[in-house]
């Protein structure tokens, strides 16, 4: 294995220093330095920790992996001007080819960019080498952890007062998902009350044309609705939703497959009977009429990024604010919706976030709390104009956020470091905790617990978890 002989802090300054004291070459000369260009089409860079599902750190191994080059043709792995190994790496038969290094201990967490540089021909193929902050484990005194294993492929949790109880969903593997749950927890002893598996979907078609086992209903994002005595649940992979019955969890109503596309996250306004379903890759939140059980609206959500598309991902909705919030996870900006007239207010860009996914509210400071996964942060924003109130590195692959009113804490999940981080309301971290190996959501019940849903990632005993943090005291 291979030490970074530079550290990546400096070395682009370091590389545009040195490019602006070479003296530019004349016409005539330059056309001497150009040779027939190379015609690669396939050629691609990525990096990994050379452990599946860990991040990269500083410090930690880092594995380049490159394909699409030429048989035997030479690569150097550049930062700036800096190589980042010790000689050339040289593609193998399949025009592949695979580098360990070692990261220096003081190289710090963000998007770098790495230019692979092959000869014979000549070419220049751009990456990123994303390096994930390290947040050790903090504070876990002030908090107790309870966690039940009842079944695989969780995804999210949501509380419901009138029954006291979490209800969560679950689905294993891609489709045809045959495997899939929603389950009632008790929410104090977190034992297992009921559990269903959806109904039978569509068949899809083949490649070959003729239709395929479509699996089941799988559920996915869960929203409870006390009002109607109901749960309202995603079926990402039908495009659609479900509502199902709180006390025995039999079918209500299967929304039509094409409701709502890819529909991640469910929220519910219980006083007003709204249910808001977001469309997961399009500017699109679906509103639902939770008496009549139908489409009521969809609320169109406009990008400030020209000529980019709002893509919806997680959804956020504040009842006291009365207030929806959408995360667009291709152009890294919030909406703020009007949930009194289902109408935009505000799209605000989140600055210093790449692939923003989770978002949360509180409404007392009016602050916009948001999970990037791409930048490993909680980006704090200030709900009036959006302007940045903190920027805080959270661990590897912040994918949800929630604000839990009663301690005045946003609880962070991370899918790579496996950590819930506890923030105040000004984004200081409070508190790491532990939520291995994949902590994938997060929930509270306005009593001062918080849910989390963490899959098992890629370990060997497959059994996934509920965990319920509350403070120690």
């Amino acid at each position: 294995m291979t030490t970074l002989r530079k550290s990546l802090r400096g070395a682009a300054l370091g590389a545009l220093l040195a490019a602006s004291a070479v003296a530019v070459p004349t016409l005539a000369s330059a056309q001497a330095l150009f040779s027939a260009p190379e015609r690669l089409d396939g050629g691609q860079v990525g990096f990994s920790s050379g452990e599946r599902g860990k991040p990269v750190l500083p410090g930690g191994p880092v594995v380049a992996n490159g394909r699409g080059f030429h048989p035997g043709q030479s690569i150097v792995l550049m930062y700036g001007q800096t190589p980042l190994s010790t000689g050339p790496i040289t593609a193998n038969a399949e025009g592949g080819f695979e580098a360990r290094l070692t990261l220096p201990a003081d190289a710090q967490p963000g998007n770098h960019p790495i230019v692979a540089v092959s000869q014979s021909p000549y070419n220049a193929v751009l990456a990123d080498l994303k390096i994930s902050p390290n947040v050790p484990l903090s504070n876990e005194a002030a908090y107790r952890i309870t966690s039940v294993q009842p079944t695989r492929g969780l995804y999210q949790t949501a509380y419901s007062a009138k029954r006291n109880a979490v209800f969560a969903t679950s689905a294993v593997g891609r489709p045809p998902v045959r495997q899939s749950e929603l389950l009632r927890l008790n929410a104090d002893t977190l034992a297992v009350e009921a559990r269903v598996t959806p109904a039978a979907a569509p068949g899809r078609p083949g490649r070959d044309g003729q239709v395929q086992d479509g699996g089941v209903f799988a559920v996915y994002g869960v929203g409870v609705d006390d009002a109607h005595d109901t749960v309202w649940v995603s079926n990402s992979r039908q495009n659609t939703v479900a509502v199902y019955r709180q006390s025995d969890l039999s079918l209500v109503r299967q929304f039509e497959p094409g409701t709502v596309n890819h529909a991640r996250d469910v929220v519910i306004d219980e006083e007003h009977g709204k249910a808001y379903a977001s469309a997961t890759f399009q500017p699109e939140v679906v509103v639902f009429d939770t008496g009549a059980l139908s489409v009521a609206k969809r609320i169109k959500i406009d990008s400030t990024v020209r000529g980019e598309t709002f893509s919806a991902a997680s959804v956020s909705y504040d009842r006291q604010a009365r207030r929806l919030y959408v995360a667009s996870n291709s152009t890294n900006e919030v909406a703020v919706i009007d949930a009194a007239a289902d109408t935009v207010l505000n799209v605000f860009r989140v600055p210093g976030a790449r692939s923003v996914i989770g978002v949360s509210h509180d409404p007392q400071t009016d602050r916009i709390f948001v999970a990037a996964q791409g930048t490993d942060n909680l980006v704090v924003l200030n709900g009036s104009d959006g302007s940045v109130v903190a920027d805080t590195p959270v661990g590897a692959g912040a994918l949800n956020v929630v604000f839990e009113p009663k301690s005045r804490r946003a609880f962070v999940s991370t899918f790579g470091a496996g950590t819930v981080t506890v923030t105040d309301v000004d984004g200081r971290i409070v508190a790491n905790l532990p939520a291995p190996p994949v902590a994938n959501h997060v929930s509270a019940d306005g009593r001062g617990n918080v849910y989390v849903a963490v899959k098992s990632g890629w370990t060997t005993d497959g059994n996934d978890s509920v965990l319920r943090i509350r403070p120690a005291r």
